[in-house]
């Protein structure tokens, strides 16, 4: 799948809209929650749900079957985030999620994982989710600052928080090392 022509253009748009609104700076970490909470959106951790036990037994029929998933409760939206995840990894689950609310995506498809059916975004929202919930985290001035003072992707990962995929997916995404050498380059 491949996003439509402007996506990534207008998710960066986007992203700094948001800092702004929270009055941040471009480069500036994203409190996840400070967003959830301002759009009226609550975050719960599904062990407040159901029995962290439940959930160990679903991870260990399918790996991964669950992160994270949006609810519309009484006309709030609440996102349920498995504790089971790292915290880092939690972070990326929030922000998909809260990506697919911004865009404001409608559950359509039906899937059923172990026996349970779910109700799900389609596959171009799930990539349209994935790409935002990346740009909300590291916006490409937050990264290029990071790579013009030299940081690796797994210190980028360490400074905000995400994990070293995500880190490495906007960096490889968005050119910014290339970008980040030719302006060295050029100034000599």
């Amino acid at each position: 799948m491949t996003l439509k022509r402007g996506f990534r253009a207008n998710a960066e748009r986007m992203a700094l809209q948001i800092r702004q609104d929270l009055g941040l700076r471009p480069i500036d970490p994203l409190d996840l929650r400070a967003l959830a909470s301002r759009r009226g959106v609550e975050i719960v951790a599904a062990d407040s749900l159901v029995p962290r036990a439940e959930l160990e037994e679903l991870e260990r029929l399918q790996a991964f079957a669950f992160s994270a998933c949006t609810f519309d409760v009484d006309g709030t939206q609440v996102i349920v985030v498995s504790p089971l995840r790292s915290a880092s990894r939690q972070t990326s689950d929030i922000a998909h999620e809260l990506s697919h609310i911004l865009l404001r995506h409608q559950l359509t498809e039906i899937r059923e994982i172990a026996g349970i059916t779910f109700r799900t975004c389609r596959t171009d929202q799930e990539e349209e989710a994935t790409s935002l919930g990346g740009t909300l985290l590291l916006p490409r001035p937050l990264l290029i600052r990071a790579v013009s003072r030299g940081m690796s992707i797994d210190q980028i990962a360490k400074t905000y928080g995400v994990t070293a995929d995500m880190a490495r997916f906007r960096v490889n995404t968005t050119g910014v090392i290339k970008q980040v050498s030719a302006r060295a380059s050029r100034l000599g």
